[in-house]
């Protein structure tokens, strides 16, 4: 069995994940600069539970949130140990992490070191569309994202894709409780800053999480909810 089939073996259902692999030559922080590719994961959300939140994040979507980080936490690692059982370099990298695992920088500039969204595109899973979120082409934004990074070249690579599908479409931006959006279109050119505001859409989201959940949390869902590539 080769790599590219063990791969697959382990992530498993195609109804609900989805991956690809990407060259990510000369694109990583210093930290993960020994990396060349890597393997994007995503994990499809429940429709019921996405198309259910209307006014921010209700508990199903909290739950559903976790879970899906869960699993994909749980993919990678498994991923990690196969390679290293293969003798390939790799470093799993999980979906999300919590405020107390998040340095100094990261509350300054709301970035990490690592981009799940760049490496899905680079893999030619999706597009960042006009709220940030990636876009996927097979289950639009409803998914959650993890990355196993390598030291390995594989057999095929996802065809990059480097400027947004979303057009004239403007329901996520004019949606948005925080109005965190200008509707500019994303490409590889321009930077996040440039069409999106993450700390009004975090403050918002703490805001909404506070309020349906007693939970002070950076969790949302409009947007994820709204977009019609997702329906």
């Amino acid at each position: 069995m080769t790599i590219e089939e063990k791969i697959a073996e382990i992530v498993g259902n195609k109804d609900v994940y989805v991956y690809a692999f990407a060259n990510l030559d000369g694109l990583l922080d210093k930290r993960y600069a020994e990396f060349n590719h890597a393997i994007s994961i995503a994990r499809k959300l429940d429709d019921a539970i996405v198309d259910a939140v209307h006014k921010g994040p209700t508990e199903k979507y909290l739950q559903e949130y976790r879970n899906a980080n869960a699993e994909l936490s749980t993919k990678v690692n498994d991923l990690s140990n196969m390679l290293f059982h293969e003798n390939i370099k790799n470093a799993p990298i999980k979906p999300t992490y919590e405020d107390d695992e998040l340095d100094e920088n990261y509350f300054k500039t709301l970035r990490t070191e690592f981009s799940h969204k760049m490496a899905a595109t680079r893999a030619g899973l999706g597009w960042i569309g006009k709220t940030d979120l990636l876009v996927t082409l097979k289950f639009g934004p409803r998914v959650r994202l993890a990355t196993v990074l390598v030291d390995y070249q594989f057999q095929t690579t996802g065809i990059p894709i480097i400027a947004s599908k979303c057009g004239a479409c403007t329901e996520c931006v004019d949606k948005c409780p925080a109005q965190a959006a200008n509707g500019m279109l994303w490409n590889t050119g321009i930077d996040r800053n440039d069409f999106y505001d993450a700390f009004k859409c975090r403050e918002k989201c703490r805001e909404l999480s506070k309020i349906n959940l007693n939970e002070t949390i950076s969790l949302c869902g409009i947007c994820v909810s709204a977009c019609p590539m997702g329906k």
